[in-house]
């Protein structure tokens, strides 16, 4: 994995750091979002497989630090800075919250321990491959909650804001309960189902709907799936009814769905193609798809293009990466609206609520103490796997066991103004008043 995926000011950092005799202290930095995302009243963690092969294959090659030296930034960097950056890997601890598990701000998402160097240089990675996999990931959770038991699919790629987006959107959404994608590159990575249809210009490219149909049914056989709407969609179910088996199902990508699902069930049915899917894509997003299954429409599968990729009603989460420990010592930022807790931590899941606490904390661990989960984990210790990371399909199952625990307000589309009880433990409160005290920070607004 090549160290130049990063931000210029991470290397420049990094120079700075070794010209400073830092390169060898420790440093503890906290993966969070200050904010929950706009209509979001929770997240859905992943891209922690991404962040760990990221982490146990960072290298700079030759030609990456023979092109750093040509900067003018690097002008005054010592060639020895340069000989470190070709040795350089990762050799540190990752603590993580499994993926696929609900979080709210505050939480740590990731805790990264290691040389100052190795855990500055990783910042930018880990923020973009977890910020924007848990956002796809939640947008996908959104969707499966409402849909009333029917499949939803991944159909992005194509709106994707590259096509490695699309792949990583596939694999997001797939955590988030989608049953699949359309992206064959996210089925072989990862093992994901894929589906697919034809589009409009396979009809338009024969003489005849109806040869068309013919030729799509022989080369696809019992996974045939017509897009009927190309002309006419009530005609278009009529003859799809009419070749008969094998098929898997029809699409609707056009039109009042409500009807003409309704219509097309009608249709398949008098022709006893009662096992016959009905798919419907077209500009979906989780609103409609709760429209339609409180309609009772008779579709069986959404697939979800461009909201599901892009999560078009909320495209971003704030997540940073905060130094909180530095040889042992706590750091935070007194900034307003911007403050950080010192030290490393811990989140311990009760029922009802989470408490953060200071990492030497066990919350739930006493005698008559609430039962308690503690939900970062150690992945790399000393820079190895501690254990092999879950199979994706485990993280889906986690991930909608997860969500069933949550209150009904907190997984509502339209209650976000139910927050989530997130607490702070006295010790770690305790410690942010120790550091700000040591920063001069509590002397100073007790004189004014």
């Amino acid at each position: 994995m090549t160290g130049l995926l990063t931000d210029l000011y991470q290397l420049t950092m990094a120079a700075g750091y070794f010209e400073a005799g830092k390169s060898g202290e420790i440093a503890t930095f906290e993966l969070f979002f200050r904010h929950l995302p706009r209509y979001r009243n929770f997240v859905l963690s992943a891209g922690l497989e991404q962040a760990v092969e990221y982490l146990t294959n960072l290298r700079f090659t030759d030609s990456e630090i023979h092109y750093l030296k040509s900067l003018p930034q690097f002008k005054r960097a010592a060639p020895e800075f340069f000989d470190f950056l070709r040795n350089l890997h990762f050799t540190g601890d990752l603590f993580s919250i499994p993926e696929g598990t609900p979080i709210f701000a505050g939480e740590p998402i990731l805790t990264i321990r290691a040389p100052l160097i190795e855990a500055q240089i990783a910042e930018t990675f880990l923020l973009a491959t977890v910020g924007f996999q848990s956002l796809i990931a939640t947008k996908a959770a959104r969707m499966v909650e409402v849909a009333g038991g029917r499949a939803v699919v991944d159909f992005g790629t194509r709106r994707a804001h590259s096509p490695e987006a699309g792949v990583l959107a596939g694999r997001a959404a797939y955590i988030g309960g989608c049953s699949g994608t359309s992206n064959t590159e996210t089925g072989f990575r990862y093992g994901i189902p894929v589906f697919g249809t034809a589009a409009h210009s396979w009809i338009q490219a024969f003489p005849t709907e109806h040869e068309a149909y013919q030729r799509l049914q022989k080369m696809l056989g019992d996974a045939t799936v017509y897009l009927i709407d190309t002309y006419n969609t009530i005609e278009g179910a009529k003859l799809a009814a009419s070749l008969g088996r094998p098929l898997w199902g029809v699409r609707l990508d056009s039109g009042n769905l409500v009807e003409l699902s309704r219509e097309v069930r009608k249709i398949l049915d008098n022709a006893g193609l009662h096992d016959v899917k009905i798919m419907a894509t077209s500009d979906l997003n989780e609103y409609k798809i709760l429209e339609y299954a409180a309609a009772g429409v008779p579709i069986d599968v959404f697939g979800v293009g461009t909201d599901l990729a892009t999560s078009t009603d909320s495209p971003n989460i704030g997540v940073v990466y905060k130094l909180v420990e530095l040889n042992g010592r706590g750091t935070a930022k007194f900034s307003e609206d911007k403050h950080t807790l010192p030290g490393a931590k811990q989140v311990f899941r009760f029922a009802g609520h989470d408490t953060i606490a200071c990492s030497w904390e066990c919350l739930g661990c006493g005698p008559g103490e609430p039962e308690a989960r503690a939900l970062l984990r150690p992945v790399l210790v000393g820079g190895k796997l501690v254990d092999p990371l879950p199979k994706i399909d485990a993280a889906r199952q986690y991930a909608a066991e997860s969500i069933k625990r949550l209150p009904t307000a907190t997984r509502s589309l339209f209650d976000t103004d139910q927050q989530y009880r997130v607490e702070h433990s006295p010790a770690l409160m305790t410690l942010y008043e120790k550091v700000q005290d040591e920063n001069g920070l509590l002397r100073h607004r007790h004189a004014d």
